[in-house]
């Protein structure tokens, strides 16, 4: 027989039998501890009382989905049927327990649009994937000594859609895919870490010592040198200095801002920064109805753009969405 049964039987022939010759007497409660939970025996009652255990982890994360769908049958004004979506995820865990934090969080995006009158008639509009984990220890209240992985890529290939001269029909071309590229960061630095009684939070993470691993596993992007790796090449490594930081803020009752910006420079150009910056802005009108404000800013002096006219350069990238639709928080 279980002890803790054992245990049990012997409390309440215990409390009876006090019952029995104590009638007039106010009994005291009694206490007793069995594998962490309190047993109070208060007269013939018994009240088994468990052990509040400490939280460590904090989990969480957000799905939103946005669907746009337009069919025209003989319509008269002009336009063409077409559907778009929109659909992204964001996931975190964060582990707090004495001298120690390790937080992780992973966003991934997608979205497409779909057209009748063209040739590619489904074509991408958002695709990236990115995954921060930050390992640290405390050196005083607010200042941890911490090492980040920065790992950023796309689930999709990506091309570029012109039209050749002469040509009555649109052509692609392949400038990205799955792993190629793949950013990979690592850095090790001091963090200053601050949370507010509302949840709000902000890090700043500086790292004199960062190692920067670009990844190109496409044979024909690789072959054709892109986003700075040697032809031929799938790995580029740099070392340098990076400056990091994640801000979590409630602004409004019903608007809260979440931004990441990543700064990376090589050792042998100090001073030329890899710049990547994203920011969501969520209005939220009730429990499921959410509108969402994203906004991406990369640069890359190794990356070179594509161009209507000329040949290609280096330019900043931006995308900008607001999207409207189910977001649903867990």
């Amino acid at each position: 027989m279980n002890i803790r049964v054992i245990l049990l039987f012997m409390l309440v022939a215990l409390a009876q039998s006090k019952v029995a010759f104590a009638q007039d007497e106010l009994i005291l409660a009694d206490t007793l501890l069995i594998s962490g939970d309190t047993i109070i025996m208060l007269g013939d009652s018994i009240i088994i009382k468990e052990k509040i255990k400490p939280i460590y982890w904090e989990r969480g994360g957000n799905f939103n989905l946005s669907i746009q769908q337009v069919s025209l049958s003989n319509w008269n004004a002009g336009g063409v049927s077409n559907m778009a979506l929109n659909t992204g995820l964001v996931m975190f865990a964060n582990y707090k327990k004495d001298k120690i934090i390790w937080d992780s969080k992973l966003t991934a995006n997608f979205g497409f649009n779909n057209q009748s009158d063209r040739r590619f008639q489904t074509r991408k509009t958002n695709d990236n994937f990115i995954f921060i984990s930050k390992y640290g220890r405390e050196l005083t209240e607010s200042w941890y000594l911490s090492t980040q992985i920065d790992a950023r890529t796309q689930l999709l290939a990506g091309y570029r859609y012109f039209r050749p001269a002469g040509a009555e029909e649109d052509a692609r071309s392949k400038i990205s895919d799955l792993l190629a590229p793949a950013y990979i960061q690592s850095s090790t630095g001091l963090n200053y870490r601050k949370e507010y009684d509302n949840k709000d939070r902000i890090s700043l993470i500086a790292s004199p010592f960062t190692g920067r691993f670009t990844v190109v596993l496409d044979d024909s992007l690789s072959n054709a040198g892109a986003f700075g790796v040697i032809p031929g090449e799938m790995v580029r490594a740099e070392a340098g200095i990076s400056f990091s930081s994640t801000s979590d803020f409630q602004i409004l009752e019903n608007i809260r801002w979440r931004a990441d910006l990543n700064l990376f420079s090589n050792f042998e150009k100090l001073g030329n920064f890899v710049v990547n910056f994203n920011s969501i802005v969520s209005m939220k009108v009730n429990r499921y109805i959410t509108t969402r404000i994203e906004t991406i800013l990369i640069y890359d002096e190794s990356v070179f753009i594509q161009q209507d006219e000329g040949p290609p350069r280096q330019a900043i990238q931006l995308q900008n969405m607001i999207n409207f639709g189910i977001g649903i928080d867990f």
